[in-house]
């Protein structure tokens, strides 16, 4: 079976480099890019994803492999055509996965973490949930092995995927030229994405190709500086209530529950969703700017 190297961990002294490249360009720049505290907690979370990910891969790898026993055809993944394949079926999973970690609360409660910092830099790539991989996340893969994509294989894309997603977390690149900005994710299309704007909200969810967003309705471009951070932001520096935070949350809403129906609906229903109606959802806040 192809072991995956440890693409992410050999790749952290090049962000390293370029994230302290970028500071030194913010100071002398004058532009206020970085937040000492906001900062050291995105790194202090990714370092947690890390290590929680030396468990967490090592299950889901054993469940690509115990799939792939299953497989209905075979997929080398010596032969070049091979890897293109896995290129856009990861490309694809990682896009509806993203999409309903922003519209299921369940999900949404590891995925928050990302949208945490009220600040847009490469620091802030980092900043990685904690429990995505153990609550389920990898669900949104488990086609692959099935149809013949070697479990290796699929964890090294899936890598090679947030290893392109890193340089996109920054202010200091415009825009793409044109015909790149129509297929690919570039930092003008993830600063949306990081924007808690009504307009920005729940848009551009591509991992590498922005083409999806564009198929699935769900691309917005970028028109003027976004807010970032979150509609209710978290106002904390300390990563452990940063990486648990929803969850809590979530705990709290459910001891609310009066009935099963209201206990569902907060876990799996959409972020903000409340039994009341006035809950703030996507949609709703949507609603009430046309009303207003």
């Amino acid at each position: 079976m192809h072991q995956p190297p440890q693409i992410l961990v050999h790749a952290i002294p090049g962000f390293i480099i370029l994230i302290v490249a970028e500071v030194i360009f913010a100071v002398r720049t004058q532009r206020e890019l970085y937040d000492v505290k906001d900062a050291s907690t995105s790194i202090a979370l990714g370092l947690g994803n890390l290590l929680t990910g030396l468990v967490s891969k090592s299950i889901i790898l054993a469940v690509f492999v115990f799939l792939y026993r299953f497989r209905f055809f075979t997929i080398p993944y010596t032969a070049w055509w091979a890897w293109v394949l896995c290129f856009f079926a990861d490309d694809f999973s990682y896009y509806w996965f993203h999409r309903t970690a922003h519209e299921v609360r369940w999900f949404w409660a590891s995925h928050v973490v990302h949208h945490s910092s009220e600040r847009y830099n490469l620091a802030a790539a980092l900043r990685q949930t904690w429990t995505g991989d153990l609550t389920g996340s990898f669900i949104f893969w488990t086609w692959m092995p099935l149809v013949g994509f070697e479990p290796g294989m699929i964890l090294m894309m899936q890598s090679f995927s947030l290893l392109y997603q890193f340089w996109i977390h920054t202010e200091v690149i415009g825009k793409m030229p044109s015909w790149y900005e129509a297929i690919f994710n570039t930092p003008s299309h993830h600063r949306v994405h990081h924007g808690s704007d009504i307009e920005y909200l729940d848009k551009n969810h591509a991992g590498t190709l922005i083409i999806w967003d564009r198929m699935f309705g769900t691309f917005e471009a970028e028109q003027q500086r976004p807010t970032y951070g979150l509609t209710q932001n978290v106002h904390t520096f300390n990563p452990v209530r940063v990486a648990f935070y929803e969850w809590i949350r979530m705990g709290r809403d459910l001891g609310k529950a009066r009935t099963w129906k209201q206990a569902f609906y907060f876990v799996f229903g959409a972020p903000g969703w409340s039994p009341d109606g006035v809950g703030k959802t996507t949609k709703a806040l949507r609603s009430e700017k046309l009303q207003n």
